[in-house]
């Protein structure tokens, strides 16, 4: 593997990458926005190390995430057991925001922190709740690990 460190602390190195998978990176690049291929890598490279923080159960670091969830607010006992939950895991539940999308349908965001098993188990307990119509849960790094 050849290297080049630079002066600014950044590494050079070469990517031998079939031509028709460059093609499309560089649409991916277009269509997101970036400047240059390299800040495409540096937030690709980012995004796996960070998923790689917590799949690493055993090490069980702390990260932030939210639980986004859509309801039915008609359906009965649903926020009393959702505002239960919540307060069970009042340590990891740090915020949360509540939206009336129509008559029907809520939508909830709950900002959350801790260990990745405790965090899973907050978003399965929302979403095994009757009357919750979709629950997703997105986890991201303190940052305290990247430079």
């Amino acid at each position: 593997m050849s290297e080049k460190k630079e002066g600014s602390g950044l590494v050079r190195f070469g990517v031998s990458i079939p031509a028709e998978l460059i093609e499309a990176f560089d649409k991916y690049i277009r269509t997101r926005s970036y400047k240059n291929r390299s800040e495409a890598i540096r937030d690709l490279i980012r995004e796996k190390l960070i998923e790689q923080e917590w799949e690493l159960e055993g090490q069980e670091r702390e990260v932030v995430g939210t639980i986004t969830y859509v309801f039915d607010h008609h359906k009965r006992e649903l926020l009393d057991s959702i505002i239960r939950i919540q307060h069970e895991f009042s340590h990891s539940v740090i915020a949360s925001q509540h939206v009336h999308l129509d008559h029907n349908n809520c939508l909830e965001v709950a900002i959350v922190k801790g260990k990745p098993s405790t965090l899973r188990g907050v978003a399965y307990k929302l979403k095994a709740l009757k009357g919750i119509k979709h629950c997703r849960f997105t986890m991201t790094t303190t940052g305290s690990s990247l430079k």
